[in-house]
């Protein structure tokens, strides 16, 4: 029963964000997840991670770009400081995504 229970929780549970700092990231990172950088293209093209994809979290396009994605993939976010790639993380839960880590700081960070 008590094996029951706990399973129960675990699939009842919603999926959350985790903001976790530079180096966890930068582990996810060369483990090959999927990085997201949700800031504008300009940004992006000033400088990014590498091998980050960039959707745009303002663009009309950002909920079709993102239901595109596996929902079984971890995903790692990030934009500039931090704000809008918690709010990207946010809508990314509400579609079904359920491993999502926002880098600390944002960009200005890394």
């Amino acid at each position: 029963m008590k094996s029951f229970l706990f399973i129960l929780f675990l699939i009842l549970q919603p999926p959350t964000v985790e903001l976790i700092e530079k180096s966890k990231y930068q582990a996810f990172v060369d483990q090959g997840y999927t990085i997201i950088d949700v800031r504008t293209p300009e940004e992006y093209l000033q400088g990014h991670i590498q091998g980050a994809q960039n959707i745009d979290v303002r663009a009309e396009t950002f909920i079709t770009e993102i239901q595109e994605l596996s929902k079984s993939d971890t995903l790692l976010v990030y934009c500039r400081s931090g704000r809008r790639s918690l709010y990207a993380a946010q809508v990314l839960v509400s579609f079904g995504f359920k491993k999502i880590y926002d880098l600390e700081g944002g960009f200005l960070n890394w």
